[in-house]
């Protein structure tokens, strides 16, 4: 039976999260492209809400959240390299070969990548991914794709510059973009695929959000308010 909450935790467990937690922090606390600490903190903490109205194993929920950036492309100058260490770490942090194994394939299939990524195969993977999504959408998303784009040298919008409709991985990494465009090419996508209903829940209100902001956006832009 899996634990659904923090306090069914071992000594040992807790002794990880915290392990995980410092070392998490010591890399992203002075990130500035919106994939900080404090995106992991408030991640962590909606995987928490998810995994307990739907019973998934909360260990191994946490430990994938506070882990999924470690080795992301978007912060690594050779993601290989932080893949192995992240590997490494989790052989010898103390949990069992299936708790890692599992840690890695959720880390390895969150990702939104243009919307191409295989469906999770497991509820603490679509718990983890739904938290990592959520932190996209809403006030917070907003405010992250602002910080992304200025970090990326990416204008705020272009009327010339159209949102694509699909795209390779390489063209969602790489290509031409604006961070208005990013609400049509990801942000306004992530509502229809939350994974469970806690999600889809919680998504409603912040995808309504998003839709208000964009038309005051476009308003302003305009100059008609």
């Amino acid at each position: 039976m899996p634990m659904t909450g923090f306090e069914t935790w071992t000594e040992e467990q807790r002794r990880i999260a915290s392990d995980a937690e410092a070392w998490v922090r010591a890399k992203l606390e002075h990130e500035s492209s919106g994939h900080d600490w404090r995106h992991i903190e408030r991640v962590v903490s909606t995987a928490r809400t998810i995994a307990k109205a739907e019973g998934a194993d909360s260990f191994v929920c946490e430990l994938a959240a506070l882990l999924h950036d470690m080795a992301d492309e978007k912060l690594n100058d050779d993601p290989f390299a932080a893949e192995q260490e992240l590997v490494r770490w989790l052989a010898e942090c103390g949990i069992s070969e299936q708790e890692a194994d599992h840690v890695m394939e959720i880390i390895a299939m969150l990702s939104f990548k243009g919307g191409s990524r295989p469906p999770m195969l497991t509820i603490e993977g679509q718990v983890v991914q739904d938290a990592d999504r959520l932190d996209a959408i809403g006030a917070v998303g907003i405010s992250r794709v602002f910080a992304y784009s200025g970090a990326k040298g990416r204008p705020i919008h272009d009327p010339s510059v159209l949102p694509r409709s699909s795209m390779t991985e390489e063209e969602y990494r790489n290509g031409r973009d604006t961070a208005i465009n990013h609400f049509y090419e990801k942000l306004l996508k992530l509502k229809d695929l939350m994974n469970t209903a806690s999600g889809r829940e919680l998504a409603e209100g912040r995808h309504r959000f998003m839709e208000t902001y964009l038309e005051q956006f476009y308003a302003e832009w305009d100059g008609r308010r």
